[in-house]
Order: C-alpha cells, then sequence, then structure tokens
C-alpha cells in the first residue's frame, strides 16, 4: 500500500476512534462565563464522562454537570453552528459544539428545596448544605435568588459552552426573591445552580412566581439533556485537578418529611413558596 494511501487510512481510523470516544465515553467543552467560580473559571478546559449515568444511572445531588439548553435559557446568540471544517473538528471533540450549559446539580427528583435558612444555606428536604467549600465569592443576597430591582438582566445572562453571551434581553423573569421553596421536583427532573451564585441565570431564573397561573418557562432540566458528569478540569495544566461530588450532600435524606410537603400542598412543584 503506497504511503499516502496508508496516511489517510491512519488518519480516518484516528477520526473514526475519535468521534467514537465522543460520543460513547469523553467529551471536552471549555468554561465561556464565569457562573461556576471559583472551582471553573472563563477559558477552563474539563472533561465530561457519560459512563456514569448508563445502566439506570442518574445525576445525583452535588454533580457537576454539562446539559444541552432546555428552553431559552441561553436566549439568542451570535454563533451559527459550525459547519466545514469546524463543524468536522467539532464531531470530534476539538471544537467546541455550542448550545450546552454547565451547572451543579442541588435536587433531585422527589425533592424539596428551600432558601434559605438563617446561616444563608440551601436546605434540601431539610437538610441544610455547607456549600463553602465551593461557593463563588459573591453569592448574592444569602446565595438565593435575588430581586428585580437588585439585578441588571446584563448580569444575568448566561453563556453557552461553546459560545457567545445570550442577548440579556431573552432572561425571562429574573431572579427571584429571598425566602423560597419549590417542589417536589417532577420525575426525571433536576435543580441545577451555577456555584457563582450572584452571577449564574440557572433554575432560579425560571421559577414561576407565586400564583402565577400563566406561567410558561421551567427551572426544571430533564435528565435526558445531561450530557454527562465533569470529572477533570484538565486546562490550564496548573490548575489540573480531578472534580468529584461533594461530602455536604451526603447526608441529605432521599425525601421530604411530610411537615415540609405540607408546605408546599396546593402548589405546583415550580411555583415560589414560603422558606
Amino acid at each position: 500500500m503506497p504511503v499516502w494511501q496508508e496516511s489517510i487510512l491512519l488518519l480516518a481510523v484516528a477520526l473514526g476512534l475519535a468521534v467514537l470516544i465522543k460520543a460513547l465515553f469523553v467529551q471536552a467543552f471549555y468554561i465561556p462565563s464565569e457562573s461556576m467560580e471559583p472551582g471553573l473559571v472563563k477559558d477552563d478546559r474539563i472533561l465530561v464522562q457519560k459512563v456514569s449515568y448508563w445502566f439506570g444511572g442518574s445525576p445525583q445531588r452535588g454533580d457537576v454537570v454539562v446539559f444541552e439548553d432546555p428552553g431559552e435559557w441561553l436566549g439568542a446568540t451570535d454563533t451559527p453552528a459550525p459547519t466545514g471544517l469546524t463543524g468536522l473538528l467539532s464531531k470530534v471533540g476539538l471544537y467546541p459544539t455550542g448550545g450546552h450549559l454547565v451547572k451543579r446539580v442541588i435536587g433531585v427528583e422527589g425533592d424539596v428545596v428551600v432558601c434559605c435558612d438563617d446561616e444563608g444555606r440551601i436546605e434540601v428536604n431539610g437538610q441544610a448544605i455547607d456549600e463553602s467549600d465551593y461557593l463563588g465569592p459573591d453569592p448574592g443576597v444569602c446565595s438565593a435568588p435575588i430581586s428585580e430591582d437588585l439585578t441588571q438582566a446584563g448580569d444575568l445572562a448566561e453563556t453557552e459552552l461553546g459560545g457567545e453571551s445570550g442577548n440579556p434581553d431573552d432572561v425571562q423573569g429574573q431572579v427571584r426573591p429571598c425566602g423560597w421553596s419549590v417542589g417536589p421536583i417532577p420525575d426525571d427532573k433536576l435543580l441545577v445552580l451555577g456555584d457563582n451564585r450572584g452571577h449564574s441565570a440557572d433554575s432560579r431564573v425560571h421559577l414561576c412566581g407565586i400564583d402565577d397561573d400563566y406561567c410558561t418557562q421551567s427551572p426544571w432540566v430533564d435528565e435526558d439533556l445531561v450530557v454527562g458528569k465533569v470529572f477533570t478540569l484538565i486546562w490550564p495544566q496548573d490548575r489540573w485537578r480531578w472534580i468529584s461530588r461533594p461530602e455536604a450532600f451526603a447526608d441529605v435524606p432521599d425525601g421530604p418529611s411530610a411537615a415540609l410537603l405540607a408546605t408546599r400542598e396546593g402548589k405546583r412543584p415550580d411555583e415560589l413558596g414560603p422558606s
């Protein structure tokens, strides 16, 4: 076989393996915004592994996950879908695909999430979560959704993984006031928050107001939209580290108490209630 034919064959095999690995096992992304600081900062490169959620597995509280846009979370972008050479590179994980976000899972199906206790901590099923090890330096008012008069839309516009900032005008609802509860979270749904709570357009932005009968937005992320779990920060090299589920979520009970459920009686799961 001539050398040039052998080279083409080897290249084709390499590309095929790259596509297979990306499709089934590991995919690379980069961080385009500050919503997951301080752990993940702008321009960091991360690897996402997909096998954790195979065979009936599902995202767990505390996991950092990459997921597809659940619907208008990103707003309008100026970045077209990659085509030609960039399209080919995106297929093998060497060029950003766009349309994805990265957040931390706070609540899973059946959970009731409350913000906040007297120390400003999120509670899941009545268990306060000590997030001090990874929360950003500017968590906002009591680490909760802050009221519209304290936030500019431009501060909340989300940025996609591999794309440009969304149009600030497209951020719906802004964030909600402190002192709220939501749930029980529906089956196969997740509630996600950014670690940099003061600068993250996450599930809080899409919560429905109290007695808002015409609310059409949704704060949930379908489990089917989750690409996988972030397991390592690979670049820059001096910040390389493994990323794992924090111990803070280990003591969260599997479901809310009857008393906690009673506080949500008569409300939709995505409707704000008292804290």
